[in-house]
């Protein structure tokens, strides 16, 4: 006798979760003090301007949630620094897409040792490809050289 086996029916997800139900770190620390800094300088550099604005949001080394499959994938996504216009202001825990209706109209990857080759290709191309974010750009804060931004 042959054992029964059944397959599981695929769960569709029927309403997608909003920042509250997602994670919003994952306990890894940035790279190094220089990282840091240099994420905090585009930040606070980024706020007085927007601060004229009526609208618009900068984020940075926060989850950025576009698509159910990476929630299926766990395939999670943590801009160094970002941002969105045409939005309300106001505190996030994540950057959910589906939530926000918008995606980041900026997004700027501080390069590392361990995360240079996966920002110029695997993420440039998700977030030209799938996320369709205008302006990428890369900076290395130990090479001022490797500098770069695509549209």
């Amino acid at each position: 006798m042959s054992p029964i086996t059944t397959e599981a029916a695929p769960v569709a997800i029927t309403q997608l979760p909003t920042q509250y139900d997602l994670p919003c770190d994952d306990g890894i620390p940035m790279e190094t003090q220089r990282h840091f800094m240099q994420m905090q300088m585009l930040i606070d550099t980024l706020y007085p301007w927007l601060a004229q604005r009526e609208d618009g949001y900068v984020g940075g080394n926060m989850f950025l949630y576009f698509s159910a499959a990476q929630l299926k994938n766990e395939d999670f996504r943590g801009p160094d620094v970002f941002v969105v216009l045409g939005v309300p202001k106001g505190e996030r825990r994540s950057w959910v897409v589906w939530d926000e209706a918008q995606a980041p109209n900026v997004i700027i990857e501080l390069l590392s040792e361990s995360t240079a080759t996966n920002d110029k290709t695997e993420k440039k191309q998700i977030y030209q490809n799938k996320v369709r974010v205008p302006e990428y750009f890369w900076y290395d804060p130990f090479n001022p050289e490797d500098l770069a931004g695509f549209n």
